[in-house]
């Protein structure tokens, strides 16, 4: 039986404390970033343009919903934003130096 056919089966029984609700909201960004691959390999298999369109914006929704959530657990955890934010100044050094030094 697939799980969506029970109406409870996203119920969590309590209350979580922090560290549960950044734990879940890790994995509510995977749910959305796993839609967005299934929305986007859909649209690529489709032929019909329509179709393709209106998956593409779908998947953008998709987008906006991983920035929603990645915004509260940076709110609940500022330590994955200090290390976010390290990634993508590693990067960023990367570009401005085009490449060529080693990552760190």
């Amino acid at each position: 039986m697939a799980l969506l056919g029970n109406p409870f089966i996203a119920n969590v029984p309590k209350q979580m404390n922090t560290s549960e609700l950044i734990q879940a909201l890790r994995v509510d960004i995977v749910g959305e970033v796993e839609a967005i691959i299934g929305y986007e390999a859909h649209a690529q298999a489709a032929q019909d343009e329509r179709v393709k369109k209106i998956l593409y914006h779908i998947a953008d929704e998709e987008r906006r919903h991983v920035g929603e959530l990645q915004q509260l657990l940076f709110m609940l955890n500022p330590t994955d934003q200090q290390f976010f934010d390290q990634g993508m100044q590693k990067i960023q050094q990367q570009i401005n130096m085009n490449f060529q030094q080693p990552l760190q």
